[in-house]
Parts: C-alpha cells; sequence; structure tokens
C-alpha cells in the first residue's frame, strides 16, 4: 500500500559523481510496495509538495509540520558484542582489548546472553536513527544467530559476520582455523540474501588470524562474491609495530591482507589511520573502503584518520560508531567527531598540516548515502531518491531549546544542518521507519 509523508525533506541526488544536497521546506516522500511481495517497500517519489501533491492527492497523508525527513543513517562499522564495554577506560587499544573486550566477548557462546545484548543494540541503533549496520558479532556462531533473528524482527538493514581469531587471544574467544571457516560458510547459507539480512566474512584484524584462516577467509569470499569482508587495519600504533614484528617482509600492515587476497569491492577496513600514500592507492584501486570512526579514535588515543589525503587520493570512505571503542551510536556525535578531526587532519602520529572543513551536508552524506555507496549498496540504502529501500527518520528541531534558537536563526541550509550535527542527540529523533 502506498503512503504519503509532508514535512522538509533532505535527499541526495548525484550530479555528474558529485553528491548534490536536495533539501524542500515543504516536501512530499511517498514509499509503496517493493518489486517482490516480501521487499522492503521503496521510495516512489520524493520532492516538493507543490509539485507532487496533485499527482498524489488520492493518498492519505500523514503531515509532520516543522519536522526534517531525512535518510535513514548507515553505520559502517561497529561491534554489536561491545554494547555493555562502552565508557570501560584502558591505556589504548591493546590493553583496552585484553581487559574489557575479550572478556564481555566471552561470554556471547550462551545464546540468550548473545540474543539479550543484541535486542538492546538493535534498539540503541534505531533509537538514534540507524537503520542499516555493518557489525562484527563474536568468534561464536550463536552470537551471529541471535543477532540476525533480532535483526529479521526489527526489519533493519543488517549486515554481520562471526569473528575470526585463531591466534593471540585468549580462551573463550580464540576459534579452530578449519571449524571456524567452515562455521562462516554455514552462517552465510544460513543468513545470508534472508531479507535484509547480509553476511561479512569477519577476520578481527592480522595478529589474531593465522595465514591459513586468512586464506581460507579469501577462499570462501572468492566462493561468495556478493558477501562483505569487514577487518581493521593500522588502527593503532602498538598494533602496526606488533604486525610489523609478524609480518616483517610485508610492505605494510595493508599489504598482509592484500598478499592474502583480502582486499576487494565490498570489503571495509576500519580505521586506516597509519596509512602511507602506497597504501592510499591499493585502498583505491582495489575498491576496499575506510570506515572513519573519529569517537573510537580519539577516546582510545589511536591517532587520526587523513580525512585530507584520502579526499585528495580520492578512496572511498564513510563513516562509523565502532562502539564500544567509540563512545555513543549517535550519528551526530559521530560527524561533529568528524569534522574536528578534518579541522585537525595530521597524518599516523605525525606533524599537524592542513586540516579540512567537511561541510554539514558532506558529513551528513559520509553517515548516509556516502556510506552506503561505500558498502556497494548506493541507490539501495541511505537515501530518499526513487527506488531506495524507504529508510527515513523524521527530525524534530524543536525538540532542544537551544538548538530549536539556532535553528532558527540559521541562514542556510549548510548552517541549519551544522546545527543539528553540534547540537543534536536522541531526542531530536521523533520517528524511524524501517523499510517503509
Amino acid at each position: 500500500m502506498e503512503q504519503a509523508f509532508r514535512a522538509a525533506v533532505l535527499w541526495f541526488e548525484d550530479a555528474g559523481g558529485v553528491p548534490t544536497l536536495r533539501w524542500e521546506d515543504d516536501g512530499l516522500l511517498v514509499v509503496g510496495p517493493g518489486l517482490a511481495p516480501d521487499a522492503a517497500q521503496r521510495v516512489i517519489a520524493v520532492g516538493a509538495w507543490s509539485a507532487l501533491s496533485l499527482v498524489y492527492e488520492h493518498l492519505p497523508v500523514t503531515y509532520w509540520p516543522g519536522r526534517l525527513m531525512v535518510p535513514g543513517f548507515v553505520d559502517l562499522h561497529i561491534h554489536y558484542p561491545q554494547t555493555d564495554v562502552i565508557g570501560s577506560p584502558a591505556e589504548g587499544l591493546l590493553s583496552w582489548l585484553e581487559n574489557h573486550t575479550f572478556v564481555h566477548e566471552s561470554r556471547f557462546h550462551d545464546p540468550a546472553h548473545a540474543t539479550q545484548v543484541a535486542e538492546v543494540f538493535l534498539d540503541e541503533l534505531l533509537r538514534h536513527g540507524v537503520t542499516t549496520a555493518l557489525t562484527f558479532a563474536t568468534s561464536h556462531p550463536a552470537s551471529v544467530d541471535a543477532l540476525m533473528h533480532a535483526g529479521q524482527t526489527r526489519g533493519i538493514k543488517l549486515v554481520a559476520g562471526k569473528v575470526l581469531q585463531d591466534r593471540h587471544s585468549p580462551d573463550g574467544v580464540r576459534d579452530e582455523t578449519d571449524q571456524s571457516l567452515i562455521d562462516t560458510e554455514q552462517l552465510i547459507q544460513r543468513w545470508h540474501g534472508q531479507g535484509r539480512l547480509g553476511y561479512a566474512i569477519t577476520p578481527r584484524f592480522a595478529p589474531s588470524c593465522s595465514d591459513a584462516q586468512m586464506r581460507g577467509a579469501a577462499e570462501l569470499a572468492g566462493r561468495y562474491p556478493d558477501v562483505w569482508i569487514q577487518s581493521h587495519v593500522a588502527e593503532n600504533v602498538d598494533e602496526v609495530r606488533w604486525v610489523q614484528s609478524l609480518y616483517p617482509s610485508a610492505r605494510s600492515y595493508l599489504d598482509v591482507y592484500a598478499s592474502l587476497g583480502l582486499l576487494r569491492e565490498r570489503a571495509v577496513y576500519a580505521h586506516c589511520i597509519h596509512l602511507d600514500e602506497t597504501d592510499r592507492m591499493l585502498m583505491r584501486e582495489s575498491g576496499a573502503v575506510a570506515a572513519f570512526s573519529p569517537t573510537s579514535n580519539l577516546f582510545l588515543g589511536s591517532g587520526f584518520f587523513d580525512v585530507h589525503s584520502a579526499e585528495r587520493v580520492g578512496f572511498r570512505y564513510g563513516l562509523a560508531s565502532d562502539v564500544g571503542g567509540g563512545t555513543s551510536f549517535c550519528p551526530f556525535h559521530t560527524m561533529l567527531a568528524a569534522y574536528c578531526v578534518g579541522r585537525a587532519s595530521v597524518t599516523g602520529g605525525g606533524l599537524p598540516k592542513t586540516g579540512v572543513s567537511l561541510p554539514p551536508s558532506r558529513l551528513w552524506w559520509l553517515h548516509t548515502a556516502g556510506a552506503a555507496q561505500a558498502m556497494g549498496l548506493g541507490g539501495i540504502v541511505g537515501n530518499l531518491t526513487p527506488g531506495c529501500e524507504a529508510d527515513f527518520v523524521v527530525i524534530n528541531p524543536q525538540a532542544k531549546p537551544l538548538l530549536a534558537r539556532r535553528w532558527a536563526q540559521a541562514a542556510s541550509r549548510e548552517e541549519a544542518l551544522f546545527a543539528l550535527i553540534v547540537m543534536g542527540d536522541d531526542r531530536v529523533i521523533e520517528h524511524v521507519h524501517v523499510a517503509g
């Protein structure tokens, strides 16, 4: 059944390869059935009320005066088992993993525990307007099953995978090489392409995976080319040194993944902080993309993603919360942190150089249509152009008094968006529509 919604509306159009912000102060969004009986509803039309109201006058209209309809947010990298790890103090990444993360993740062999956390995790995503997520589970197959079941009941666009880690990991999270690959293939066959669910082959990071396990992961990716690959690279200086000691002949940390066949389209690598120019070119040429996780990088003291060089070289990236190293599920917090990191853009541990002032519309694109494009889901999620799955969020700029004041004084749409980025939080999320 077709539905129509009236409010201000924001979306993006692709003008010659350049994403362009579109905004109607009095807009109409029309959604309707997908191409198959059980498919997600899709956007049929979006534009000005004055232009579309006569075309769709036969439809009842839900009217939200003073509100803004936007595409559902896309989180390009997040760990659902770390929901209860947010805010755990540590000296850096490796001690944080050892003292907090692995302790929590070891509990996910229990399906009941995994289900309880999965439900909290997904409800938090939706409460913050996130309707698509690429997420790590744990090394336990039960953790994937629990998350996928919970995702099905909520209709969220969800891509997830069992973590692979067969070495340098404590009891309780370390898996066994051959069995881990058998489990991964069974999970792909069970969940990939089921409704709005997808599977990601998930080596945790090079230090925790043997060469045999990573080669096996690459072989699975070859057999199932439409699944995703997700991992971490070049997040932390100590981690980079550890990889150098494990792979002394490798040109770089990223080169380890390249040599094992794990760089390709639909491969998402979190962090990508300590890369050199050759690495950046390799990202661009392979089609692999970076998940820019600014709140996590700041919290763990890992360094700053080099926005300036990513923009210059032209390799793709999108925004991610990286909960629980990241400090919030909130896309507004992530966008604000990304703006600040761009302004203070540095190379890995190096001296500051010219920063990049990412425009508000660019930040918004990087957390919606741009992140979807990075995942290979451009034109499917993260936008409100006709044909997209109907994930959208209704924002109330009046929900916070100071934001309402600032919003009323904004001299442009970019300024209004920036006010939302700086002052927005879950209180401004009034409605979340998933697949219509």
